[in-house]
């Protein structure tokens, strides 16, 4: 233990003994002018301190104060019961309060005592209680703010540290400082009762006791108890003051006083209207110009200095604007944080706050990790840092998904509540609100706590809210993965597998195909939900095809046909599956369409042609769909591109495969051909 600790230690524990210990006259004047100098000295550093934190100690102060300040009191209350005089302090205060008035001196000494306990006692109490309740309530949206800027890479580990435990230290104030008020207003209350026991327990012992006289005694203890209270009173309000000071106080980067005079004097106008107030009021009142005039001088004369010395600061930052402006021109990158978009920000109105906040058990956070990891394992791509955040223009219960700063999905939860699913053979209804369950577009019904187990008994798929949010996230993720797939990702990707297979990549890029050429037949892959995780693989077939083609769609086939294996796992699920296949017919009318760019290929269908393509296709995908089965297209290798690219703008989610894609274990059923004939 160090020295110091063991000082205080020792310090509290004499405190303390003051309530025991008899303490002599000229001990007991020392120790009140010592409480004196300490109110002042805390009355003055909360007035300059620049934030509440920079008396973090504040509520351990007043305790100790509180107590050092009624053993004092108790003191002060044995030397006057048993001697009828407790020091020259006390005396001195009573004598010159009073001034030779009894009655006087009591009615100060009264007013005092009920200001600070009914003014500034409880409305520093108040103001500690409502700062408490509100630092408590801001905690999950700052914390919150904090995570997101964490994910989003704007602050490291050690600056979000910094900020929790900055977070965290004001709420503890704050309710340090709400429970810690308490021990000033009971000090005023105890001050009252030890007063009135001073003056009708000296007046009996005076006249009992000490054979005075009763005008003599209450003379004599009325002034000792008005000094012994004043003594109290006023470091009380002092300290009182300081509590109010200190929880109504704001954080600021200047010193209070200049702070006070900007926001309060922050024009010369009111200064002039003060001062012509002031001389109307000695005009048309009896108070006279005599007394009104020279105040209302003063006010003019800083009227007109703050006039000059605002029109030197406007002059400065009109200067110092053009500077600015100038140095903004010269540089241009400084605009380039305001350029940056988040590639994927899920944002939220207030009320979906608590689902997010791991104070409140909210585990949205975790769940989102969770999503990148899990996107990475099945499909084998660096998912983005996602970024949370509030956005008040947002209803309470709405979330929105935007790409690259674009909305391209919006959900709404009801909170408190969890979404039931009919998976399509359950008979039995149960109570709730209708709605769609927002990733897939299914009916869905919300329903309350009570109800949960009911439908999960009769079958119902019941999900929470943060399911429903990470669930519709992650679709978008998976469905948008193509765009969000760039050039450092494939670098990075390029650069894991050039760790052991070096040679491979060697010989790929930048010989075969640059940088860009592989991103694009990695986005392909990506855009139809197949999993470049085994990208060895992938670069081994584009290096055997690289050196006689470079059409990036073409390529894409080959690596398509080379992962046929992981394709038909994904696709083929039962041991017979069944597809929808094309008329030779419309294979041979697509390739006969299929013109050639440098840009790419791409197919010039008639339109007339094309719609009586769509229509049978969605005729043959509703027989499967009506009978539960996900449709499959099956076409040859060299149309099923063709095919898809034609297919995408009616019906994106389209599973279109070729014959060479499927394993030859995998047992295939055609029920249906798709034809114009």
């Amino acid at each position: 233990m160090r020295s110091g600790d063991a000082f205080l230690g020792l310090g509290v524990i004499l405190i303390v003994a003051l309530i025991i210990v008899p303490l002599p006259q000229v001990l007991l004047s020392i120790f009140l002018l010592v409480n004196i100098s300490i109110a002042i000295m805390i009355l003055l550093s909360s007035l300059f301190s620049q934030e509440a934190l920079d008396l973090s100690l504040f509520p351990t102060m007043l305790l100790i104060t509180t107590i050092f300040r009624l053993g004092l009191n108790i003191s002060s209350t044995r030397l006057i019961l048993t001697t009828a005089d407790a020091g020259e302090v006390i005396r001195a205060f009573g004598e010159f309060v009073s001034g030779g008035n009894l009655v006087i001196g009591f009615i100060i000494f009264l007013i005092i005592t009920i200001v600070n306990f009914q003014v500034i006692t409880k409305g520093s109490e108040r103001v500690a209680e409502v700062s408490a309740r509100f630092t408590l309530d801001a905690m999950p949206g700052k914390q919150m703010a904090i995570d997101a800027d964490l994910n989003s890479g704007f602050i490291d580990e050690t600056m979000a540290k910094t900020r929790r435990k900055k977070i965290q230290d004001e709420a503890s104030f704050f309710g340090a400082m709400d429970g810690a008020s308490k021990f000033v207003k009971n000090d005023a209350v105890a001050g009252l009762a030890i007063s009135f026991i001073n003056i009708v327990a000296g007046i009996i012992i005076g006249v009992v006791t000490l054979d005075m006289e009763f005008t003599e005694a209450l003379s004599t203890y009325t002034i000792m108890t008005i000094g012994d209270g004043l003594v109290s009173a006023i470091p009380a309000l002092l300290i009182s003051t300081a509590t109010g000071i200190l929880v109504t106080k704001s954080q600021a980067d200047s010193e209070m006083s200049s702070i006070i005079l900007k926001q309060f004097v922050y024009s010369p106008i009111v200064l002039y209207l003060v001062g012509a107030t002031i001389v109307a009021l000695g005009t048309f009142t009896p108070m006279g110009l005599v007394l009104t005039g020279p105040i209302a001088i003063i006010w003019f004369i800083l009227g007109n200095r703050l006039q000059n010395a605002k029109n030197v600061q406007d002059v400065k930052e009109e200067i110092a604007t053009e500077d600015v402006q100038a140095e903004e021109i010269r540089k241009p990158e400084n605009v380039i944080n305001l350029l940056q978009v988040d590639p994927i920000e899920l944002e939220f109105g207030y009320g979906i706050i608590p689902l997010a906040d791991v104070n409140q058990g909210g585990d949205l956070l975790d769940r989102v990790v969770m999503i990148r990891r899990q996107v990475a394992l099945e499909l084998g791509t660096i998912v983005p840092i996602v970024r949370l955040r509030d956005n008040i223009q947002l209803p309470p219960n709405v979330y929105s998904i935007k790409i690259k700063g674009v909305e391209v999905a919006r959900g709404e939860i009801l909170f408190d509540h969890y979404m039931a699913m009919n998976p399509g053979y359950v008979d039995e209804e149960v109570d709730g609100i209708e709605t769609v369950e927002p990733a897939f577009g299914l009916p869905a019904i919300w329903i309350t706590e009570s109800k949960r187990e009911i439908a999960e008994v009769r079958g119902y798929t019941v999900v929470d809210c943060p399911s429903i949010i990470a669930t519709h996230l992650t679709e978008i993720i998976k469905s948008h993965l193509a765009e969000l797939l760039t050039r450092q990702d494939t670098q990075t990707l390029i650069n894991n597998v050039a760790e052991t297979h070096g040679a491979l990549i060697g010989e790929l890029t930048p010989k075969l195909l640059g940088l860009g050429e592989i991103q694009k037949v990695l986005a392909n892959l990506l855009s139809e939900n197949i999993s470049i995780r085994d990208l060895a693989t992938i670069c081994e077939i584009l290096a055997d095809y690289a050196p006689t083609i470079r059409d990036t769609d073409v390529l894409t086939e080959y690596v398509r046909q080379g992962l046929a294996r992981a394709i038909s796992k994904r696709v083929f699920i039962g041991p017979s599956n069944k597809v929808i296949t094309l008329d030779p017919n419309i294979e041979q009318l697509i390739m006969g369409s299929v013109q050639h760019t440098e840009q790419g290929s791409y197919v010039a269908l008639d339109p007339q042609v094309l719609q009586k393509i769509i229509n049978k296709l969605k005729k043959e995908i509703n027989k499967l769909t009506s009978i539960g089965l996900q449709p499959i297209i099956l076409t040859s290798p060299i149309v099923r591109i063709y095919f898809k690219q034609l297919t995408k703008q009616y019906i994106p989610d389209l599973v279109v495969v070729s014959y060479n894609e499927i394993e030859q274990s995998v047992e295939i059923q055609s029920v249906g051909m798709v034809s114009v004939g």
